[in-house]
């Protein structure tokens, strides 16, 4: 699975597909693991506090060519924070939408009080259970994870969800999640870095 893909599953880890935090902190995360993708694939680079693209050929997935689209269209536009906040608008359903064309997860629609209310309801809870679980043990293991891994658990710490992956971990598990977000490639960790910046700013203004 792609970055966005499992961090949302992090995030949602629940038979309904509700969220585990609020939706403003959900999109934010999702917005970093989406940039995040573009990073890992090549495309986009963060240095001081801006994105730059470096890549214009599209990338296999829809959802990071869209992505990618968007940072070339709007490219008087760079500040990583600003792109945070404008990706996470519509990140949960962006992603959320991948997964249900992934087979992963069902759109459902909801009508109340005459509105409609959309959620993404997992087919098979251990599918949905698999990357916080696969975290862990990544974090158990003597051999350091790889970069991605690194970046997931890095978003999963910025957002507050490292609950959801270390509740049942032991010393070492919390220990090197400590030591591997500082020992992250400087874009991703810069990246990381804006994250946890914008989700605790929301915080303060009252999400």
């Amino acid at each position: 699975m792609l970055i966005a893909d499992e961090f949302f599953l992090i995030a949602h880890n629940d038979s309904r597909g509700k969220a585990k935090l609020h939706p403003t902190a959900a999109g934010l995360g999702l917005a970093g693991g989406l940039l995040g993708e573009l990073v890992l694939y090549g495309h986009v680079t963060v240095i001081d506090g801006t994105v730059t693209v470096v890549d214009r050929r599209p990338p296999a997935d829809a959802l990071a060519h869209t992505v990618l689209d968007q940072l070339v269209g709007e490219a008087q536009h760079q500040s990583v924070r600003t792109w945070l906040s404008f990706l996470g608008q519509t990140a949960v359903t962006a992603v959320g939408e991948r997964l249900a064309r992934g087979g992963v997860l069902r759109r459902q629609e909801s009508r109340r009080l005459l509105k409609t209310t959309v959620s993404y309801v997992p087919l098979d809870l251990n599918v949905v259970a698999w990357p916080a679980t696969r975290l862990r043990a990544v974090l158990e293991r003597p051999d350091p994870p790889g970069v991605p891994d690194a970046l997931l658990l890095g978003l999963v710490a910025a957002v507050g969800l490292t609950r959801e992956v270390l509740w049942s971990a032991g010393p070492r598990a919390h220990h090197r999640l400590n030591l591997l977000i500082p020992a992250l490639p400087p874009p991703l960790k810069e990246l990381v870095a804006h994250t946890e910046a914008a989700v605790g700013a929301a915080v303060l203004r009252g999400i």
